[in-house]
């Protein structure tokens, strides 16, 4: 049976959607260490307050939201501007079927047009599966930090990974904001950053 999906910005309406995607990972695993699910409405502001800035993207599978990814900024300063960390979270059902990908790389897509330089992923390792998706998409595993967090009775290792977005200019324009450069695209311009390959699935 064919699946049709599409990738869009996130929505404050998608809260409880993202919500019930991400409650598991913090519920029954260490990949998160945030440890109790933030409420519907909480999760409502992140979207909101993320996508002032940077994309927030999730992954409807026959109009269902079943992934989403975004970026934050790195640290405050100035000088980190050009630098995001990354996050995917794809929901049990859709796992293994090209979802987290296809959200990565709309998100590459949409951080190089922003003027994005570098790209970071936060791992709680061991984990196979999240190590081979990063290698995959062209992420360098930069250093290992041991036993930095203590969750779910046990001590657990994180590992930070890089992957290049643009190349850095001697004087970079900073950062265009995720609305401005959402103004200033088409349409055509817009959804051709946010198409994947993989916009017909089976399942």
């Amino acid at each position: 049976m064919e699946s049709e999906s599409r990738i869009r910005l996130a929505r404050r309406s998608d809260a409880s959607a993202v919500r019930d995607i991400y409650a598991p990972f913090c519920e029954s695993t260490p990949v998160t260490f945030e440890e109790t699910p933030p409420a519907a409405a909480e999760m409502a502001d992140r979207i909101a307050s993320t996508l002032e800035t940077y994309p927030w993207l999730v992954c409807e599978l026959d109009g269902e939201v079943v992934g989403y990814a975004y970026a934050s900024r790195l640290r405050k300063r100035r000088a980190y501007q050009w630098t995001v960390e990354l996050s995917v979270y794809v929901a049990e059902s859709a796992r293994q079927s090209g979802v987290g990908r296809a959200l990565y790389q709309a998100l590459f897509a949409v951080l190089e047009r922003q003027g994005v330089r570098d790209a970071y992923a936060v791992t709680t390792v061991p984990n196979p599966e999240t190590e081979r998706f990063h290698e995959r998409l062209g992420f360098d595993r930069c250093v290992d930090f041991p036993a930095i967090g203590y969750t779910d009775g046990d001590w657990y290792d994180v590992a930070w990974w890089r992957r290049r977005i643009g190349e850095k200019a001697s004087d970079p324009e900073p950062i265009t904001p995720l609305p401005a450069l959402r103004e200033r695209l088409d349409d055509a311009d817009w959804h051709g950053l946010l198409r994947s390959d993989g916009n017909r699935r089976e399942r």
